[in-house]
């Protein structure tokens, strides 16, 4: 009975192994970081309810779905999504990309899902009708485009001057504002946003005829690269592409979003995106609190070592004092999320990049006020309390440092309001905050001068209040 009991054992557990080593293996669905565009319409853009869609968008979570994969796609903007790609922040872009030589020398492609060309486009009075009309013209372009290559390739021969800028709105109101005289675009781009009232005309027939790709890091993510590729040929076969492609390329679909969305009033425009630019405040507020709290322990260290009786720690904080409030706030936040990742292939949160930005540029300032502010108070004052006996540590916490915080005190309140302004400037890393918010809207409804002045608001008012409070705070502290 005993050895029956025994064999039953075995043979359950033989069978269990088994039935593991045949059984096909269920393996977690793989992520990918997908970077895109945030405003190039019809490809990628938020819609009226402020979710991103667009062809890329719809195409990519089509294709993840069809191979049984997850994309976690980030609007980053694109000069900064190829950016991320190279600093291996990002898996993936896909961000209507032009397929050229020069790109294909860095990143692998996809198979071509979209076929593409460039267009010239004036404003609507405009009397230039061709490139020959171009010579002493300003021409206004998108950094880090296809079309902004085919422009600065014919600049020589048709004498035009150019200004580039990061997204479509700022490019088109260049134009339509008489600033400049002319720009160039991928044909559905150009198509689409005239058709969404975009006052402009195309001028010249397609050129420079060319595909778009799904990128990654040229010799990295193959895998993805061959997903991406199949489920193209299975959404081409059974016509999930094509419903893809209308949804935002037909007349009729454009003109019924335009008429859906049509909110083109302030009061319309601050109801229909309310909670967008709430939690875009929300956003800015948080990474000016966490920003200027790491800002101040950094200023602090640094502030005290540059009045420490050592040459060492004095030549310390001049130089950080030196370096960080010598680089560009945009250079040093670039060179964080981007190019440290590149040297040590370590990946760092757009958040984490924003407040280590802010952290060095506002600490050195900070750092700054804190050294004069101790300087300030009269040399006599550490002399006498070194005469009585005190050490220079208790001297400087008993008697320095009180005198010196009543003088630093407004400092800190204003460096509050300068990094929350600051924090504007973290866009360019893809951190979702107000004024990348206000990108994201303009994208959608093109009214620039009224989503812009409803931003401004917003900001100057939570700059006053603080304005404000740092007169109080002078005030009591002059009691």
């Amino acid at each position: 009975m005993k050895k029956s009991k025994i064999s039953a054992f075995f043979i359950a557990l033989f069978s269990m192994i088994l039935f593991l080593a045949v059984s096909p293996k269920v393996h977690a669905e793989e992520t990918y970081t997908i970077g895109t565009d945030v405003t190039y319409p019809p490809f990628e853009f938020a819609n009226k309810d402020n979710k991103y869609v667009g062809i890329d968008i719809d195409l990519m979570n089509a294709i993840a779905k069809e191979e049984g994969f997850k994309v976690n796609i980030k609007e980053l903007g694109f000069n900064a999504a190829v950016q991320s790609l190279q600093s291996r922040q990002i898996d993936g872009v896909i961000a209507g990309m032009s397929i050229t030589p020069e790109r294909q020398a860095k990143f692998d492609f996809s198979d071509p899902y979209y076929k593409t060309g460039v267009v010239m486009a004036v404003a609507n009075n405009s009397k230039i009708n061709g490139l020959s009309d171009l010579k002493g013209k300003k021409v206004a372009l998108k950094t880090g485009t296809a079309a902004a290559d085919y422009a600065r390739s014919q600049q020589k021969k048709y004498g035009f001057k150019t200004v580039t800028f990061d997204d479509s709105d700022n490019m088109y109101n260049d134009v339509t504002n008489g600033n400049s005289d002319a720009t160039f675009e991928d044909v559905p781009v150009m198509k689409y946003a005239i058709k969404t009232g975009t006052k402009l005309k195309i001028v010249t027939k397609p050129a420079e005829s060319g595909n778009y790709g799904f990128a990654v890091l040229k010799g990295e993510n193959s895998e993805l690269i061959q997903k991406f590729n199949h489920g193209l040929k299975v959404l081409k076969k059974n016509g999930e592409y094509k419903k893809i492609t209308d949804r935002y390329l037909s007349t009729d679909t454009v003109n019924k979003q335009k008429k859906k969305s049509d909110e083109h009033t302030f009061g319309g425009l601050l109801k229909q995106n309310r909670s967008v630019l709430l939690k875009g405040l929300g956003q800015t507020l948080y990474l000016t609190v966490v920003g200027i709290i790491a800002a101040t322990i950094f200023g602090v260290i640094f502030g005290l070592l540059g009045v420490l009786p050592n040459k060492f720690a004095r030549g310390l904080s001049t130089t950080v004092i030196y370096i960080f409030r010598g680089l560009p706030l945009l250079v040093l936040a670039l060179f964080i999320y981007n190019g440290i990742p590149s040297l040590t292939g370590t990946k760092i949160p757009a958040f984490i990049a924003g407040t280590i930005t802010l952290m060095l540029n506002e600490g050195a300032y900070t750092a700054a006020f804190v050294k004069g502010g101790i300087d300030s108070v009269d040399d006599g004052q550490m002399e006498a309390a070194r005469s009585l006996g005190l050490p220079f540590g208790k001297a400087m916490k008993k008697v320095i440092l009180p005198q010196g915080i009543k003088i630093m005190v407004p400092s800190f309140i204003n460096q509050f309001i300068i990094t929350l302004k600051d924090t504007s400037i973290l866009s360019i890393i893809g951190i979702l905050e107000l004024t990348q918010t206000g990108k994201i809207i303009i994208a959608r409804n093109l009214e620039g001068f009224k989503v812009w002045g409803i931003v401004a608001l917003m900001y100057l008012i939570i700059i006053t209040l603080l304005t404000w409070l740092s007169k109080y705070v002078e005030k009591k502290m002059n009691d």
